[in-house]
This record gives C-alpha cells, structure tokens and sequence, in this order.
C-alpha cells in the first residue's frame, strides 16, 4: 500500500538513501534534515508517516515524537537508533512513537514496518468516518451498515413493507433476522400496532397449536379459559416466527392452512376466526435441502417464501463490522457512563480479520465484553477474547479446552468450505467434488456464506455439466 512519508534525519545521506529504497516501493516521499523544519512542514504537507532518526543535531527525535503526538495524534511515526540506542527508542515509544527500526536499516524490514503503519493510520481514518456516519444516523433503521448487501436489504425491505406478502428472512444465527423483521413491521405497519414474534423451536410441540392458535375453555387439562393466539395478538400488526425449520411435521399442515385461508381455529373450537397481519417467518436451515429430505413440505416452503431476505454472515459485510462494533461501544458506553469511545487500529484490525462464527451477536457480546474490561479511553487487545486477538485467518479450530470457545457444526462447516474453496482457487466443479456436494447444494451453501453473489463468477471448468 503506497503512502506519502516524510523522513527526517540531519545525514543528507541517509535522506537519499531512504527516499531511493522507498520511493522504489512506490511510496511519494518528503524530507528534511532536521526536527525543527519537519515540524515547519507538517504545518502543510499532508502525510502518512514521520521516519525519524532519534540522535539529530537541534531538537532530538524524542521531542520531535512527543511534539508530533500533540498536533497530530494519529499520524504514525516511525524511529530510526542504533543497536546501543534501545534506551532512547523506548523513551521514543513512551513519547508516542508508533514504531522503531535498528541501524543499519534492513530496506525490506523498513519497508514491512512502513506498511503497518500505513495500514494503521487507514484503519484509524476508516475507525473515525464510521463514526461520523453512525453521529449522522437519524436512528430510524434498526439495520446498521454500509455493506452493498445491507444496502440492497434496505431496498427490498422498502419495497416489500407496503404489502402484506409473506416475507422469508434467511441466514445464519445471529446475523440479525428479527432486525429485519422489526424494520418491515417499522416501515409498513401504523404507530402502535403490534408486532409478535414466537421462536418455534423454543415451545414445545403439544403447545406450539395453542400458542399459535389460541384455545377454547376446557379443551385439555388446565385451560380453564379461552385464550387468544399470536394470531390474533398480532391483528394488525406483524407476526415473526423465528426458525420456522424447527416446526414439527405435523403442525405445517395447520399453519399452511391458516396462511391460505387467513383464519385460524383455536384448539378445541369450532368456528375459525380470521386474522389480519403480516406474515414473516426466518430460518437458519437450509429450507430447499429440508423439502429435499422430506423434514419441510414444499407447498408451505412456496406460501412463506413469496419473497427471501437474506441476510449476510458478518464475515461477508467488509467495513459493517467497525461500524457496528461502534455503534455497540456507544450504545454500551451510553448506558454503563463509562468514558470508552472507540477502537484502537491494532484492534480494528483484528476485528475485521475474525471469523465471527457467531456473526453480530458475537460482536456484540465481544464489545460488551471488552468495555467491561478497558481501561483507557478506547478498546485495546488485552480487552479481547484471545481466540479474537490470536486468531489468524488460516486457522482452523476442531476443538478448545474452554467450552465457550468450541465451534458448533455449522461454523465448523462454513470454514472448511471456504479453506476447500482457497484450496482449488474457487473452482465450484472441484470443491464439490471434494467435499462431495451436488454442485446446486453448493451454491446454495456459497449463498449462505458469503451472500448472493457468492455464486455469480463461476469457473469455468465444468460450466456445462
């Protein structure tokens, strides 16, 4: 990543020798002999990097590093000392110095050190505009981002929130499906009308009709009255059912009817009554491999999927991740007082890197975490999980000794489909063949992944088959 450095050292020979190996690298570079003049250019010149020699004629490269940190806090800067000068760079790093090389300066060591500190000062710049953006957000969508992927959610969700259509929102556990469910319900339903959400796979089945549906008085032991179901509680307004792949067998049928007929019949009745709300339903399965398998009837797949919204893993959401790793650290600072308002580089940059198997809600129990921890006015490495700011990208973990850092089989599964897919350089054709799928089970899970351009550049090889 090329960057604009200025280099200050009183050795006009050290400056050209700097400059040619660094300007090789593509990098636009300034300097000057001597603290003072450094300081006198910084008043103009807008730069990336400060490389400082710390023994200079005039004021030292200490004072130069403690000088640079009032002004411009978040410009790195970079010390060149001597072997027998380790005193005088720890003082250097003590005065607010991002970094220290040795002399003789290895030009590939310097040049890898560089890179970092470029790479630091954009995270901090990228830290601080998602910031701006989240100051600027008027806090009407409950879906926070800037991802293209988020972008179009919002779009779909628009569109479809004036209708009553049944509404299919997709993804993996934790990516935020009620989320979109509230925003439809916000955008589409009037102030006050009520919106109802039931987890499918939290109630039991020999009470998933009565709480659906409601009862009549005396129609099993212990109703001893009437009760209105989440249909009907929802009139109005909008219903949520949450994993709706968990939904026993033999209820679908019931539900399909309801959804066909706009009626209900409580447990026990006689006469169905009819309802009037919106209809969304969400899943993290794969609901076409579950009407394959025979667990999901096809005929309700088609009633609740009249339009899908899926929602990315968070790994699929690029910069989305710092900006909703600052919209928690806000939120959480706002209601605990505590003075923490942002994120370190070195951490934004772990951040982004993770996996986040366990998607926003992962995140956000990170940051609730973290602040818990921090004890300076931003979010440090020491405030993170290790498994975070250990984790390495390649890394691919099939057991732990803490239990709370144990994968579950689906994230076990996405990374092994992704390390499969790095493998054969994206060949579709390949990586089915080696992880044994259909190629159509593939995209599907490709979709799942990484969202649905995952499967739009297809290799070539096998294209035809």
């Amino acid at each position: 990543m090329p960057g604009h450095l200025l280099i200050v050292d009183d050795d006009p020979d050290t400056c050209a020798l700097l400059e040619a190996g660094l300007a090789n690298a593509g990098h636009q570079i300034e300097t000057r002999n001597s603290a003072e003049e450094a300081l006198a250019a910084l008043e103009t010149l807008s730069v990336d990097v400060v490389l400082t020699d710390i023994h200079m004629s005039g004021m030292l490269g200490t004072e130069l590093c403690a000088r640079i940190r009032e002004i411009h806090p978040n410009l790195p800067v970079i010390v060149m000392t001597g072997q027998a000068s380790m005193e005088s760079a720890v003082a250097a790093l003590r005065a607010g110095a991002h970094d220290f090389v040795t002399k003789p300066v290895s030009l590939q060591q310097l040049l890898h050190r560089v890179s970092k500190a470029i790479r630091h000062r954009e995270l901090e710049r990228e830290v601080r505009r998602l910031q701006r953006a989240l100051d600027e957000d008027d806090g009407r969508s409950v879906m926070i981002g800037e991802s293209p992927a988020i972008a179009r959610i919002r779009s779909l969700t628009r569109r479809v929130a004036e209708s009553d259509v049944p509404v299919l929102v997709s993804g993996e556990s934790g990516v935020g499906k009620e989320l979109v469910a509230r925003e439809l319900h916000r955008l589409g339903a009037d102030e006050g009308e009520p919106f109802v959400a039931i987890n499918c796979a939290a109630v039991p089945t020999a009470l998933l009709e009565s709480e659906l549906f409601g009862h009549v008085r005396g129609a099993f032991t212990d109703a001893r009255r009437s009760r209105e179901g989440l249909f009907l509680r929802a009139q109005g307004g909008t219903l949520f059912l949450d994993e709706i792949g968990e939904m026993p067998l033999d209820m679908q049928p019931k539900l399909l009817r309801a959804l066909q007929e706009r009626r209900v019949r409580p447990v026990g009745g006689d006469a169905t009554v009819p309802f009037s709300a919106r209809i969304v339903t969400a899943t993290n399965r794969d609901l076409e491999a579950e009407v394959e398998e025979g667990r999901f009837r096809e005929d309700l797949f088609y009633r609740i999927n009249v339009v899908n919204v899926h929602v990315p893993p968070l790994r699929a959401r690029g910069a989305d991740i710092l900006l909703l790793a600052q919209y928690f650290l806000s939120r959480i600072a706002e209601r605990t007082g505590k003075p923490v308002h942002g994120l370190a580089p070195d951490v934004a940059d772990k951040i982004m890197n993770y996996d986040w198997p366990g998607n926003v809600r992962e995140l956000e129990n990170c940051m609730e975490r973290a602040m818990a921890l921090a004890r300076y006015d931003e979010i440090t490495s020491a405030d993170l999980p290790d498994k975070i700011s250990r984790y390495t990208p390649d890394e691919m973990v099939i057991g732990a000794d803490d239990p709370e850092d144990m994968p579950t089989l689906a994230a076990l599964e996405a990374r092994y489909i992704r390390r499969v897919m790095h493998a054969v350089k994206d060949n579709k054709t390949q990586a089915a063949k080696i992880l044994g799928l259909a190629r159509r089970t593939l995209y599907r899970k490709l979709e799942r992944l990484d969202g649905p351009d995952a499967e739009k550049d297809d290799d070539s090889e096998g294209a035809n088959d």
